[in-house]
């Protein structure tokens, strides 16, 4: 269904890549494929913050008979070139590598997370902080950082990101006391396991967190199962948010009568409501190389988050083109919007999602369309 409010807020266009921390540093010029993804929180002040992940490419990636990737390195960030027979690059986002007995990509950009400050309605921006931006500083950065997810538990701020490099595809963990200066704290989950949502509250003084580990062969279930196997949005707890142990319970699961939601993903990080923890998150459906996205929504039991009091198995949420209309010379992938933050606003929900991997969309949803 529409919603009223509903709109794109910020997109590539909006960022000065004279202010990025791979400013100067490469021989080759560069620009931003997408500026999406976005963190959101509400800070003291009561504006809104988005945690923007900025795509940056390089301009021409094919040269002299070969792709070319970014990647930080000791400080700086170097050009690494691929032969161009040896790579697969239908798929704009990445390209494969062949050769191995196992799927081998590189990036075709490098993120690195920038912090937009909005007033409270989420509707318009009050400052963008190149200042606090957070960009790869340790190996298991070297190829980016993406995707960060925003919880506010017990006043102090924390986000997870995901930690691109060959070493492994790892979570990592940055803490804040205000919401916009950002402490990396460390690895918290181990490689490709990732989209981890951390539970704005603890339940039984325990934090909690949807982790979503991916692999590449899942175990059938029996005939006649209400679920598919594949990846599913897992529960995990901690005594200090650093040390994890997945729960023994599964948390959400995809459904064997359709395909939407073939695969799935956390989304925004879990929130407390008179009825449960309310949790979006997003299905894709398989079509071609990207697949569709959509976002849906999960009512959690307060007190045992693997049972689900409610939901809808249609979406919530899908991929608008007329929001990307006027920037449709941008776009590179369609059918996406991947939805990474939630806050209160009274009657309604604010909701940040990356709209086509291009730009970010904010979508006022009322609470009664969650029966709140």
């Amino acid at each position: 269904m529409p919603f009223e409010t509903d709109r794109l807020i910020f997109g590539p266009d909006d960022v000065d890549l004279s202010r990025s921390p791979l400013a100067g540093s490469l021989d080759a010029e560069t620009f931003v494929l997408g500026a999406f993804n976005p963190g959101l929180t509400r800070l003291a002040s009561g504006n809104l913050l988005m945690m923007v992940r900025v795509a940056e490419a390089l301009r021409e990636p094919v040269a002299n008979g070969h792709v070319h990737s970014i990647r930080w390195d000791a400080g700086r960030y170097v050009r690494d070139a691929w032969p161009l027979e040896l790579c697969d690059t239908s798929d704009p986002r990445t390209f494969l590598v062949r050769g191995g007995a196992w799927q081998v990509i590189a990036l075709t950009s490098l993120s690195w997370l920038l912090p937009v400050e909005l007033t409270p309605d989420g509707l318009a921006i009050v400052a963008i902080h190149y200042d606090r931006a957070i960009a790869p500083a340790a190996p298991f950065q070297c190829y980016g950082i993406e995707d960060a997810r925003i919880s506010r538990v017990d006043g102090r701020w924390l986000m997870t990101s995901c930690s691109v490099s060959p070493e492994r595809h790892s979570t990592t963990l940055y803490s804040s006391d205000n919401g916009l200066d950002w402490r990396f704290e460390d690895i918290v989950l181990d490689h490709q396991n990732k989209d981890m949502l951390i539970f704005e509250g603890r339940i039984d003084r325990q934090y909690w967190a949807q982790t979503r580990p991916l692999g590449s062969l899942y175990f059938a279930y029996p005939p006649g199962s209400p679920w598919r196997a594949g990846p599913s949005i897992n529960l995990a707890t901690s005594p200090d948010a650093l040390h994890w142990k997945p729960h023994r319970e599964p948390g959400l699961r995809p459904h064997a009568d359709t395909v939407a939601t073939a695969r799935m993903g956390g989304g925004t990080p879990p929130i407390l409501t008179p009825d449960g923890w309310l949790t979006l998150w997003h299905g894709v459906e398989p079509k071609e190389i990207v697949g569709i996205y959509r976002t849906y929504w999960s009512l959690l039991d307060p007190d045992d988050p693997s049972r689900v009091l409610r939901g809808d198995h249609g979406p919530l949420l899908e991929a608008n083109p007329e929001l990307t209309r006027p920037i449709e010379d941008r776009i590179y992938v369609r059918d996406i919007v991947f939805t990474t933050g939630i806050a209160d606003a009274g009657d309604h929900y604010i909701v940040a999602s990356g709209e086509s991997d291009l730009a970010c969309r904010i979508t006022h949803i009322p609470k009664h369309r969650f029966g709140l």
